[in-house]
């Protein structure tokens, strides 16, 4: 497995516990209060149970461990040097996670030399996407997760998606942040971010369907060397 991935996979499973049994919505708000005014030492105690969180959105868009890493670092020093603008129209984590994701974003423009524009807010904007079968998606069974080779899979194949479908798919599932929040961080709207959830869960599942049994479905159909959900 590519170093890139496999460090995501271990940076999402610690970050799912963290993001759990993060600060409560009125702890943070109270320690961004001091910080902003001069308590500045109380910083570290503010981003702590979300720099894995920023690690992963940034690895899950960038594919690579350093960039990532310095997407993360970047991001927290303009969340320091920025927050007395901080107004708290949304949690900080979710401010955040923003930063990290617009940061992730340039890089990636920079790295690649070319634009990539933003996404658009329209509802055919995702365009179609046919499932092999229409179950509903089911959480992969967590006694399969503990095999190293399933995570393995899993990983992959969430790679193979799309960057919208990514971004998506590891703020809801893999670091339970709320839809809501989701939406804020990522720039669109609440019944995007259902869209491309639901979107990217049937294509994992029919990625990885093969993988477990057939419990999801048989073989996959997909035309080999061709990605349908891009």
């Amino acid at each position: 497995m590519p170093e890139s991935l496999r460090s995501l996979e271990m940076r999402a499973s610690e970050g799912t516990s963290v993001a759990r049994t993060g600060i409560s919505a009125e702890e943070e708000k109270l320690l961004v209060q001091r910080i902003q005014s001069g308590e500045t030492e109380l910083f570290y105690q503010l981003i702590r149970p979300y720099e894995r969180r920023a690690y992963v959105i940034a690895l899950t868009i960038l594919k690579n461990n350093a960039d990532a890493e310095d997407v993360v670092q970047e991001a927290l020093l303009k969340a320091f040097t920025h927050l007395a603008q901080f107004r708290g129209e949304s949690r900080f984590s979710t401010w955040l996670t923003q930063i990290a994701i617009n940061e992730a974003r340039m890089k990636l423009r920079k790295n690649h030399g070319e634009m990539i524009g933003p996404i658009e807010d329209h509802e055919n904007d995702d365009g179609t996407y046919t499932p092999r079968s229409f179950t509903d998606w089911r959480e992969i069974p967590s006694e399969a997760l503990e095999r190293k080779e399933v995570r393995e899979k899993l990983i992959t194949a969430l790679g193979s998606l799309a960057q919208k479908y990514r971004e998506v798919f590891v703020l809801r599932d893999v670091q339970h942040v709320s839809i809501e929040e989701t939406a804020v961080a990522l720039g669109i709207k609440t019944g995007v971010v259902k869209t491309r959830l639901l979107r990217a869960r049937l294509m994992l599942r029919d990625l990885l369907s093969a993988g477990f049994h057939g419990t999801w479905g048989g073989q996959s159909h997909f035309p080999k060397g061709t990605k349908p959900w891009t």
